[in-house]
């Protein structure tokens, strides 16, 4: 669910090269336009004057994305690939070695390393493709997407071999096979990469957990039902909003309803109402759990559903969404938030709407934390070391 600004640049062959101080300028004028589109003129003609300059600006443009709100970071983006494109129409060359040095350096905005990797791969792709083996834990999921191809084309060579090979032979390929799909494991956070690795590894008898690799949160506090018949439940605020008290009692949709332990081992962390506890219709539940981290430190809590929902986190709201049964699918909806040392509490409210059809029973839920990039982010109680699983 992301807007995309798709910005038209026109050429003015007339307009003077703007370099040093004056890119500075132009650069903090994009930077300067509002989200809600304050600056926009202003912006529009620092682009126009920005995309004349030449190619020994773009390692400051790109560095301008790592401030850059999304609608700045689209005309920057704009304005570094109608230079690059301009310059190489021109026959002149690239800064290739800024641009490696650029990429190479995790601080930069992932969106403008992969960007830099792009422009890299056009003007030097030897240096791209060497680069390519050291992505594949990097903070750009995008990245280390690439890094995490090459270990699985790797593993599949084998695997045509292993299928070729006989005895101490084939144990051989197998062994080295394993060890390509479990490098590529390791980096892998799109979903269809990690289900071209997990298969094979599991034929090849090595079970894979991916609960503890997307670092689903799979065991909770449960309360409820409360009453969401016409629609009223999602703000409406409950007992839970109030307070978290795990030996609380409260008046129901029902009844007195107190929390009770719910816990899942659906492989993609699916916690399913209607069929653990009861389908609600009408409905609103909420869940509770813990989260331990070491430090203070951003994140993001990636969440699918078919049913309408609000998220807190330690009592603060992060954000919630009104829909009902459009579909459910891995990290339908990231949150950013920023976690406390220590004990973090997640506060999860989801809504069952009173639609009778077959195709509108869906009360379900998936929840993981994890880092920008995607690689799990697990729960670490104190005096556990090496993370719990997600758990």
């Amino acid at each position: 669910m992301s807007l995309v600004l798709v910005v038209a640049i026109p050429f003015s062959g007339g307009s003077a090269e703007a370099s040093g101080p004056d890119a500075a300028r132009l650069l903090e004028t994009i930077n300067s336009v509002g989200p809600d589109g304050a600056g926009v003129i202003e912006a529009g003609r620092a682009l126009r004057q920005l995309t004349a300059a030449g190619p020994a600006v773009l390692p400051d443009v790109l560095a301008a994305i790592d401030r850059a709100n999304p609608r700045a970071a689209n005309y920057l983006r704009a304005a570094a690939e109608t230079i690059a494109d301009r310059a190489l129409a021109a026959g002149q060359e690239l800064p290739a070695g800024r641009l490696l040095a650029f990429v190479e350096d995790r601080r930069h905005d992932p969106r403008a390393r992969r960007l830099a990797f792009e422009l890299l791969r056009r003007v030097d792709n030897a240096a791209a493709e060497r680069l390519v083996p050291s992505l594949l834990t990097d903070p750009s999921g995008e990245l280390r997407r690439e890094a995490v191809q090459r270990k699985i084309e790797l593993a599949e060579g084998l695997m045509k071999l292993h299928a070729l090979a006989d005895g101490p032979q084939r144990a051989a390929i197998s062994e080295l096979a394993t060890g390509a799909y479990r490098a590529a494991l390791t980096g892998a956070v799109d979903d269809d990469q990690v289900k071209a690795i997990v298969g094979p590894l599991r034929k090849l008898g090595h079970p894979v957990d991916l609960r503890e690799h997307f670092g689903f949160i799979t065991e909770w506090q449960v309360i409820g039902p409360f009453d969401h018949r016409g629609g009223i439940g999602l703000d409406a605020v409950y007992p839970p909003e109030r307070e978290i008290d795990f030996g609380a009692e409260y008046d129901g949709q029902l009844g007195r309803v107190r929390w009770q332990p719910i816990s899942t081992g659906h492989e993609y962390g699916i916690v399913d109402i209607a069929k653990q506890l009861e389908n609600y219709k009408g409905s609103c539940m909420y869940l509770a759990a813990e989260f331990h981290s070491p430090e203070r430190r951003n994140v993001q809590v990636r969440l699918g559903t078919p049913n309408s929902w609000k998220l807190w986190l330690n009592g603060r709201f992060l954000f919630g969404r009104e829909e009902y049964h459009r579909g459910m699918k891995l990290d339908q909806y990231p949150v950013e938030v920023e976690l406390q040392a220590g004990r973090n509490v997640i506060l999860f409210k989801i809504c069952q709407n009173e639609q009778d059809e077959d195709w509108a029973q869906r009360y379900e839920f998936q929840l993981r934390v994890c880092d920008p990039s995607g690689a799990a982010v697990r729960s670490q109680p104190p005096g556990q070391v090496g993370g719990g699983g997600g758990r």
